[in-house]
């Protein structure tokens, strides 16, 4: 793909949502905002079992334009937060914005408990001239067991606000103000987080156990507190969603949210904890390749060839829009809008979101990227993985603003797929055997921290919520933490104790409870898919573009089902496992060199 883009690292602007935190644009919102909803309120007689279908109509396109107000002023908020999340400018206005879509989402509430009320064949009627609305609605309905009153459910959204939300808020606040300390060719050194955890995939051991360390080291002096926060959010999520809602279990509200039944996500864990062999036997590889008698947990994303080469920004770029494009050239120059309306944030600074994530505001605008890009190669792969969440929103632009958005489980396709289209692109022009061996490491190590990593994460979960039930201390959840990591790595790696810390590091336990095991699925899934593309060539791209077109208008498993893949049998996710267990075997049959 020729081009003559020239990309630099910038923060990104946010100015396609408003011009600036001052702008009398956002109050001009609000404003808009409270007069929509007092026309809403105004229409609640209208809502009877014998309403219109386009009269229902216009109300659900009523709501959907409110909702496209709010999503700006949200996604204004939290990327500004996110730019800078000790700007205190930042942190009020957060709050003020939360406080505010609380206070809309209680006056428009009726909507919601009327339609989830409505008798089946009344629904029905409704939803059968829905147009693109359709399964919005009915995934609402699938909530009417667990719907509480109108007063008690605003109470819940006013709650939320000022409780689980500001411990939320907090628990950033802290954490990504944390400065980690250490010492690098005799040179004292102040990190990010981002920064130190670049040394956790260093040539060096030494550096790798030093950088594990401090992490766990700062995170672990907060631990008590921290392991605070963590279990008044799991109480509040017990609260509302088995004591209110009357949910079989903790886990089960998160599946429902993402349609996926409770049995098939019992399988995709009950699967990945059969298959830790795999890894395990791919980690005592690695010690040999290391010169180990076995691997140390500071060791599992150590590079097996020592490498300290980076790669500019442009480059990167370039690399992921390539590989994109040799895929499929309009699925690079849906990417590349990212670059061309600078919404992407890929600068170090202090205090910014330590992370990466892709924010899809409206169904009509082009998604904001933020990443934290130092030129390594993990670097890139995030890259590739983030803009193919971009990628994956834009293809779903069609759908209204209810249904563009992909369910979690289906999220994470064409961001893995992106990564996997990358790695393979590098793979095939790389002509340094060491530098392929080493790509060949990192994808499968990569395939470990996405599937069983992440599946021990949610096995995790659903022990820390039923501990916290019943009296469990901090100290025990770290002790239940440490277990879990040993049972994970069996007797292949050894596990320090200051690991034991981990668990009040990630993010997702905090902000998303039980997010974690859309990555196992997402990840498992596209290896299935990719096996299918590199089998069937061109043939299998329209079924895969369908995938990612269909975002969020149908559930996920019709979604797959229309693809020819059915996830309710076990024997689909073994075959991500065997896939993996191929890239294993063809890593044995490589010499080790030391």
């Amino acid at each position: 793909m020729a081009s003559n883009s020239t990309f630099v690292q910038t923060c990104w602007s946010l100015t396609d949502l408003f011009p600036a935190p001052d702008s009398p644009k956002i109050q001009a919102a609000m404003d808009e905002l409270n007069a929509a909803a007092a026309e809403f309120e105004g229409l609640r007689d209208q809502l009877t079992a014998d309403i219109s279908p386009n009269a229902f109509l216009d109300i659900v396109r009523r709501l959907e334009a409110m909702m496209k107000i709010g999503n700006r002023l949200a996604g204004y908020a939290n990327f500004w937060f996110a730019e800078d999340t000790q700007n205190q400018n930042a942190q009020t206005f957060l709050a003020r914005i939360q406080q505010f879509a609380a206070e809309m989402e209680n006056r428009v509430l009726f909507f919601s408990l009327w339609w989830k009320g409505l008798e089946d064949a009344d629904a029905d009627r409704l939803m059968a001239q829905a147009e693109d609305y359709s399964y919005w609605l009915e995934a609402m309905r699938h909530f009417k067991p667990h719907t509480l009153s109108e007063p008690e459910e605003k109470i819940i959204n006013i709650k939320n606000v000022n409780g689980i939300q500001a411990l939320q808020r907090l628990y950033d606040m802290i954490t990504l103000r944390y400065a980690f300390k250490i010492e690098v060719e005799g040179e004292s050194k102040e990190l990010t987080r981002g920064e130190l955890m670049v040394y956790a995939r260093h040539h060096d051991g030494k550096l790798r156990e030093q950088a594990y360390r401090e992490l766990y080291r700062v995170f672990g002096n907060d631990g008590d507190l921290l392991g605070q926060f963590y279990q008044s959010i799991v109480n509040d999520w017990r609260s509302e969603n088995i004591n209110l809602r009357h949910f079989a279990s903790p886990i089960a509200a998160r599946s429902l949210q993402n349609d996926i039944p409770d049995d098939v996500v019992d399988m995709l864990l009950e699967v990945c904890e059969k298959n830790a062999s795999v890894f395990q036997r791919f980690f005592r590889l690695k010690a040999r390749w290391l010169g180990m008698e076995r691997l140390n947990r500071y060791d599992i994303y150590a590079p097996v060839v020592k490498s300290g080469k980076t790669y500019p920004f442009n480059q990167a770029a370039e690399m992921v829009l390539t590989s994109f494009a040799y895929f499929e050239p309009n699925i690079a120059d849906l990417a590349r809008r990212v670059f061309l309306e600078n919404h992407l944030d890929s600068e170090i600074r202090k205090g910014k979101d330590s992370g990466a994530f892709c924010g899809s505001v409206t169904n009509d605008l082009t998604p904001w990227v933020l990443m934290n890009y130092q030129g390594h190669p993990d670097d890139i792969t995030t890259l590739a993985h983030e803009l193919g969440h971009a990628v994956h929103s834009i293809l779903a632009h069609h759908h209204s603003l209810l249904t563009f958005h992909a369910s979690l489980p289906l999220a994470e396709t064409a961001s893995t797929f992106g990564e996997m289209l990358l790695v393979d692109r590098l793979l095939a022009e790389e002509k340094d055997e060491a530098v392929r061996r080493d790509l060949l490491f990192r994808q499968v190590g990569d395939a470990y921290g996405t599937i069983m990593r992440q599946a021990f994460f949610a096995i995790f979960e659903r022990q820390a919520h039923d501990m916290t039930q019943h009296g469990a201390l901090v100290s025990d959840l770290a002790d239940a933490y440490l277990e879990n990591l040993i049972k994970q790595f069996g007797e292949v790696v050894d596990v320090p104790d200051e690991f034991r810390w981990e668990w009040v590091s990630i993010p997702h336990f905090y902000q998303v409870p039980f997010y974690v095991y859309a990555y196992s699925f997402g990840q498992l899934l596209v290896l299935s898919l990719y096996q299918q593309y590199k089998a069937e060539g061109d043939s299998f791209k329209p079924r895969y573009l369908k995938i990612l077109e269909a975002g969020g208008s149908d559930a996920p498993m019709r979604v797959l089902n229309k693809a020819g893949i059915d996830a309710s049998r076990a024997e689909f996710w073994q075959g991500g496992f065997d896939v993996i267990k191929a890239l294993v075997e063809q890593l044995e049959k490589i010499p080790v060199v030391k």
